[in-house]
């Protein structure tokens, strides 16, 4: 397969700005560029995909550089629901040098922040050289804002598809790049961008967009009960890595194999096939896992993982060091725990169950374990004394459900 065979292949290109632009990515040497706004100070799963995509550019012979908008965070992308909250300045630096660090370091990218362009230009020269080149029309039409008009949308975040075109402009005079690659959803954009650089300069250069990844009722991929699981190991611990990912849908697993892997054609059609004939295996979910967790984090972190997970499952608790069982404990419901109590009222007061009686049935019925051992004593007593490491008592209730006491 040529590069752009492959790309298609792996789902990762939805709409191209020319029909050009097959043979330029095949041929290798343009210089392309993709960008994010500085809203945290990690990256998530979700831009692990389009990074992904842009070393895979990189491994094809082209020239990456990662914007990180210092300047149009400051603005803030339209939404199709409403306005974005405005953020400080000092927030928006600390949020640009995380993500540079982080992109430095995973993926070896050079990273600009557009705020160093941005503030040279006023507002006389910003509407002279470049709104001259826009029709409200041309903006309207745009499906981003034509969605916002009816609920409105201040004249701050309309002008952001100005300002994305305008580090297009720049990093073209600048730095000779000619490709922008950018989510779905940053169509309007980057084709701004695109028309912008023709009338300006009269030079041709190209975009492509990647479809969102999502789940399979449209939900964005890399969500854990509402939070984005981070690329960053302390926000996100590679052990809830791990459990997100071998539990993803098995209808969409070989969909995020060819999305979060460099695994070869042939490989994953094999993992295709045991998906279909052996799912109980999750023999594709382990390895979605593997893959993505060591590129992140190493693979000592992925073996790690395995281990947590493995004595969570067998519940082999004291088996887990302390850093270990700091881990595992992110993704549990936790109760802080200020002096000794009786099992039963803790497992009421920290909502483990919903009444003393459903307590004392779990209890008798041999459903609760503490940090490993059964317990079907009623008068039981959870003590900070024995408490792992003087500070955590593990509850497992039933099978799977875990629950962490922090002893204060």
């Amino acid at each position: 397969m040529t590069l752009f065979e492959e790309l298609k292949w792996r789902g990762l290109i939805k709409d191209i700005t020319s029909p050009e632009l097959e043979e330029k990515i095949n041929k290798g040497g343009l210089t392309f560029y993709i960008g994010t706004d500085p809203t945290a100070d990690s990256m998530h799963l979700g831009h692990l995909s389009s990074f992904l995509i842009s070393k895979r550019l990189k491994d094809g012979g082209h020239n990456p550089i990662l914007l990180v908008g210092g300047g149009t965070g400051l603005i803030g992308d339209p939404r199709p629901s409403s306005e974005r909250d405005m953020k400080a300045k000092e927030a928006i630096e600390k949020n640009f040098q995380g993500l540079k660090a982080q992109a430095e370091k995973l993926f070896g990218f050079e990273v600009v922040n557009n705020l160093d362009w941005y503030k040279d230009i006023n507002m006389i020269d910003f509407l002279r050289d470049y709104g001259k080149y826009f029709t409200v029309n041309y903006m309207l039409d745009k499906d981003i804002i034509r969605r916002r008009l009816e609920g409105g949308i201040s004249y701050t975040e309309f002008s952001y598809m100005i300002l994305q075109a305008l580090d297009f402009l720049h990093l073209h005079k600048t730095r000779g790049c000619d490709l922008q690659v950018a989510g779905s959803d940053q169509w309007g954009n980057i084709t701004a961008g695109v028309d912008l650089i023709k009338k300006a300069t009269g030079d041709t250069v190209y975009a492509f967009t990647m479809p969102l990844v999502t789940d399979s009722h449209g939900m964005k991929f890399g969500k854990s009960e509402g939070n984005a699981l981070w690329l960053d190991k302390n926000k996100t611990s590679s052990y809830e890595l791990y459990q997100f990912l071998v539990n993803v849908e098995d209808s969409m697993v070989i969909d995020y194999l060819k999305i979060y892997t460099f695994l070869s054609k042939e490989e994953i059609e094999k993992y295709e096939e045991v998906n279909k004939t052996e799912p109980h295996l999750r023999l594709a979910h382990k390895k979605l896992a593997e893959e993505v967790i060591t590129f992140l984090h190493g693979h000592e972190e992925y073996e790690k993982a395995l281990h947590i997970s493995d004595a969570l499952f067998k519940g082999n608790i004291k088996e887990l060091s302390k850093d270990e069982l700091e881990d595992a404990s992110k993704s549990m419901d936790s109760y802080d725990l200020v002096q000794d109590l009786d099992l039963v009222n803790l497992l009421v007061d920290s909502m483990i169950v919903s009444s003393k009686r459903e307590a004392r049935e779990f209890i008798s019925n041999n459903s609760i374990s503490i940090n490993g051992d059964k317990v079907n004593d009623l008068e039981f007593i959870v003590k900070k004394e024995n408490a792992l490491y003087q500070e955590y008592t593990i509850i497992r209730k039933g099978k799977k459900k875990y629950y962490v006491i922090r002893h204060k």
